[in-house]
């Protein structure tokens, strides 16, 4: 063998990132709170603290995260709250769809499969970045569900000029996310959702790239970007009957807070909220500012 033949398999192998075994990842990341379900035959992992007759909150998480973005919130909301948040099909400890289907039709059918079972017949529905779209695509189909909602940084408003394309879209090469994804890529694509990124600390980092070694997960983020296709939202959007909160940071480099324009001319009851030097991470990494405007809002009436 050459010596660049050795020198490319030294790389690879290198750079050869494995799924990490499911059991590893729910002994490290499930919590005495954890719950696993089958709902139409997907296995959701969820947790549900706070008392069980208090006003129920539903969290959404965003593209590549998983239920532990709402750790700080969870704590501070369970005391007055029944809060449950899970993790979202092809993502954390739930994993992939076994139909492998991510459209947003699909994601809002989860949801209501997955209120239905926990005989949530009315609540409160957060979401951030990819949840915030699928909270108000699902707000939008179950109006009367929905007592109030709040929008962080939502994903799914594009351009007119953008309906039809698919904006997760990958390369062919990045496929190769299922065998190589070093850790240094995971950090380089989590510092811009960041205001300073120095705020990242290691256990946070950790805790991104083990879940997105959790079986099955690059696969799922493969399958979501094929299937997801920007659409005029609209008409969607003004059958939404909740109080909305619109939740920003102003240095978003994700998904810009001007974006906040756009629902505001559809959603019908809005307060638009834009948080100084914070970015798209908003609940983690300064949470408690971002915690105060929700709380604000939810004890409150427009």
């Amino acid at each position: 063998m050459s010596v660049l033949a050795l020198v490319l398999a030294g790389t690879v192998a290198g750079l050869w990132t494995p799924d990490l075994d499911r059991k590893v990842l729910e002994n490290k990341y499930a919590t005495p709170n954890s719950h696993f379900v089958v709902v139409s035959s997907l296995r959701i992992h969820y947790q549900d603290t706070g008392p069980r007759d208090a006003p129920v909150l539903l969290l959404l998480h965003g593209f590549g995260s998983s239920l532990q973005t709402w750790d700080v919130w969870a704590q501070s909301l369970e005391s007055r709250y029944r809060v449950i948040r899970l993790d979202l099909p092809g993502f954390g400890l739930t994993g992939p769809s076994p139909d492998q289907k991510y459209a947003d039709l699909d994601d809002v059918q989860a949801i209501a499969h997955f209120a239905d079972h926990l005989d949530l017949t009315e609540f409160s529905l957060l979401g951030h970045s990819m949840g915030g779209k699928i909270a108000w695509n699902f707000a939008a189909a179950y109006p009367k569900r929905v007592k109030r909602l709040v929008l962080m940084a939502p994903d799914g408003y594009s351009k007119p000029e953008d309906f039809g394309s698919k904006p997760y879209a990958m390369p062919s090469f990045m496929s190769a996310i299922k065998y190589c994804l070093p850790k240094f890529m995971v950090k380089k694509s989590i510092e811009p959702a960041f205001f300073d990124a120095q705020e990242l600390q290691e256990d946070l980092l950790n805790r991104y790239f083990d879940m997105l070694r959790a079986p099955g997960v690059r696969q799922a983020i493969i399958d979501r970007a094929n299937q997801t296709i920007n659409t005029d939202p609209a008409d969607r959007l003004k059958r939404i009957t909740a109080p909305t909160l619109l939740l920003w940071g102003q240095t978003d480099q994700m998904i810009p807070s001007d974006n906040a324009k756009s629902y505001e001319l559809v959603v019908p009851q809005y307060k638009t909220v834009v948080l100084p030097k914070q970015g798209h991470l908003m609940q983690e990494e300064r949470p408690q500012e971002a915690l105060l405007e929700v709380t604000q809002f939810l004890e409150s009436a427009l």
